[in-house]
């Protein structure tokens, strides 16, 4: 066999150059065609994590407003309520003041002397003809006998007046 010359060496394997070239070209091709489907694949992928991550996200965030929404509304509430109590407390309150005032008032009256008789016939009724029975400064009469004890004081009678009306007393209130 003989040497080939430098020149015919280059026209001889041209085509085998040329089929190299041509093959290497479509594997380039071919590799390129693959990253950028596996590149989509992969930005598919993440996409639709985030579409998904979004969407738990939203979900969670909702439950989450609605559940502290919830919270204020029933906190709003507690405060409405309690401070509706108070106002009626202290309207009760007032009222209990101004049924004592106005009871006391009997003091400054002709017919006192008669409302103290029958506080005592009351009292003594309840504890014996032997009550030790005491006037109140405020009004009205302190009755004990062997360790019981009556309290037929005004302000005493005004309050058990107010507690015997019970529920129906809101009705002065009501809306």
């Amino acid at each position: 066999m003989r040497t080939p010359v430098p020149g015919e060496a280059g026209a001889a394997l041209e085509p085998v150059r040329t089929e190299l070239l041509r093959a290497a070209h479509a594997d380039a091709r071919a590799l390129l065609a693959r990253a950028d489907r596996e590149a989509a694949d992969v930005l598919d992928a993440a996409r639709a994590e985030e579409r998904a991550i979004l969407d738990a996200a939203r979900r969670q965030g909702e439950a989450e407003g609605a559940a502290a929404g919830r919270a204020v509304l029933l906190q709003a509430r507690r405060t409405a309520r309690a401070r509706d109590l108070g106002v009626r407390r202290e309207a009760y309150e007032q009222l209990r003041l101004r049924a004592a005032e106005r009871v006391r008032g009997l003091r400054d009256t002709d017919g006192y002397g008669s409302v103290l008789d029958r506080l005592t016939l009351r009292a003594r009724g309840l504890l014996g003809p032997d009550a030790d029975v005491t006037e109140h400064p405020d009004g009205g009469v302190v009755v004990r006998a062997g360790g019981r004890y009556v309290d037929c004081t005004l302000d005493a009678l005004a309050a058990r007046a107010l507690d015997r009306i019970g529920p129906e007393v809101e009705k002065l209130w009501a809306r």
